[in-house]
């Protein structure tokens, strides 16, 4: 079976394999582990070979994990959906949050957030593909949700995230990932927190890479297929 460290490595060749045929630095574009419905040890495994950020979809889970491995220097982004009875969790645990897409999620989030800690990280989650089976706000949502966001003092605005529909042409998701590029820049124009597009993942990293991504959700490429 192939180690997680060996497939770890393979990510990462192509992920600078990908930034030198954009012409992009490669320590431009983060790479996020996701963990979820892999054990603690796993996620050993691959700090134990450099990773250090990880991202986990179920919140109990995650802090289930993140408790485990409190000895360690890990990174925590929460990447599912996120419901109101869960922000507690999520903001007492959590360094980063990618699925923000409702005011009333941000303010809590906000409000929850323990005061000895650093600003939540918080990424707005936009359904770019207009896909009514995604989660997510619209392009044109952006400006009054991130507005929202940075005048929380517990938060902090760090960019945007989305996940293309399925079975996209490669025309098609490069389009959504080209038109979430020029929605990011335009974010930036007006925060200046603003330094991460969180997009692209095990199949289509390089598309996103090309198209301006700076932080790639990489699982099974890692960690291999889940049994459940």
């Amino acid at each position: 079976m192939t180690s997680i460290a060996t497939q770890l490595d393979t990510v990462v060749a192509r992920i600078r394999s990908s930034c030198h045929q954009s012409n992009r630095k490669p320590d431009g574009v983060k790479l996020l582990a996701v963990s979820k419905r892999f054990k603690a040890d796993a996620v050993q495994q691959a700090f134990a070979h450099g990773q250090r950020a990880f991202g986990e979809n179920y919140v109990q889970e995650g802090v289930e994990k993140i408790q485990q491995l409190a000895h360690l220097p890990l990174e925590w982004h929460f990447i599912g959906p996120i419901q109101s009875n869960k922000t507690k969790d999520i903001a007492a645990n959590f360094a980063w949050v990618h699925t923000v897409e409702r005011e009333k999620i941000a303010r809590r989030l906000n409000d929850q957030r323990p005061a000895d800690m650093p600003p939540l990280n918080v990424l707005l989650q936009v359904n770019v593909s207009n896909d009514p089976a995604k989660s997510g706000i619209l392009v044109e949502q952006i400006d009054a949700l991130a507005q929202c966001v940075a005048e929380q003092p517990n938060l902090r605005l760090r960019g945007l995230m989305t996940i293309p529909a399925v079975d996209l042409s490669p025309e098609q998701l490069a389009q959504d990932f080209n038109t979430m590029r020029m929605a990011f820049e335009r974010l930036q124009q007006g925060f200046d927190s603003c330094d991460t597009l969180s997009m692209g993942m095990s199949g289509d990293l390089e598309l996103a890479i090309a198209n301006g991504s700076t932080m790639v959700r990489i699982g099974t490429a890692i960690f291999g297929q889940r049994t459940n």
